[in-house]
């Protein structure tokens, strides 16, 4: 079983993400981590992919995909696995649907988790982070007890720069962007499921599992 999980910023992926690894047995691929484990390991491809890195340009879209191609051909994923925010854009996806192929595998599904915009900015603008123990926090979700004060040591919390209300509303436009043209991809080719994530948490979870339960 080979899922693709997409969603924007604020929807709660990695919270699902690792019930659905947990539950359905797959293995977790997070694009930035094998990258970095290729380049690390000093692989032919990880090589390749330090080129462009190291001149501070984007890796390949070719070269992306064939990475994933090679971590999904490791024992470990012979049950299947979850891709998190990958692909990103159409051309990754051809990419991928191309190379897949070669080595028996398939897209299975897409699960797409949406939550209304309003929500979205509510979610992210209200994170807070204790600046000495890094303990994070939400001002409606989880709240401290004393204003601004952590619970756990007492130290300041602070709203990080990327969880401000003029870069949240640009990281959701970014994403809009780069994703429209990829949910029609997949709705095409008939393996898109959207998922309501403006539900809790386990809400959110019953419907993907029951989605997945169906493959």
């Amino acid at each position: 079983m080979l899922i693709i999980l997409l969603g924007p910023p604020g929807a709660g992926k990695g919270t699902q993400a690792e019930k659905i690894i947990q539950k359905f047995s797959l293995v977790y691929i997070s694009t930035g981590d094998i990258l970095r484990k290729a380049v690390k390991e000093g692989s032919a491809l990880g090589r390749k992919a330090r080129e462009y890195m190291d001149q501070g340009q984007l890796v390949p879209d070719n070269l992306v995909v064939e990475i994933v191609r090679g971590r999904l051909m490791e024992p470990d994923c012979a049950n299947g696995a979850l891709l998190d925010g990958f692909p990103r854009t159409v051309d990754q996806a051809v990419f991928l649907e191309q190379a897949l192929p070669d080595i028996d595998k398939k897209v299975d599904r897409v699960l797409l988790i949406e939550v209304d915009e309003n929500e979205l900015i509510e979610r992210l603008t209200g994170r807070r982070v204790c600046g000495d123990c890094g303990a994070n926090y939400h001002v409606k979700y989880k709240s401290p007890k004393v204003r601004n004060v952590c619970d756990q040591c007492g130290g300041d919390l602070y709203q990080r720069d990327d969880d401000t209300l003029a870069t949240v509303t640009e990281r959701l436009e970014v994403y809009k962007r780069q994703t429209e043209s990829l949910v029609e991809f997949y709705q095409e080719r008939g393996l898109l499921s959207s998922i309501n994530g403006n539900q809790d948490i386990d809400g959110v979870f019953d419907q993907i599992s029951s989605v997945l339960e169906d493959l």
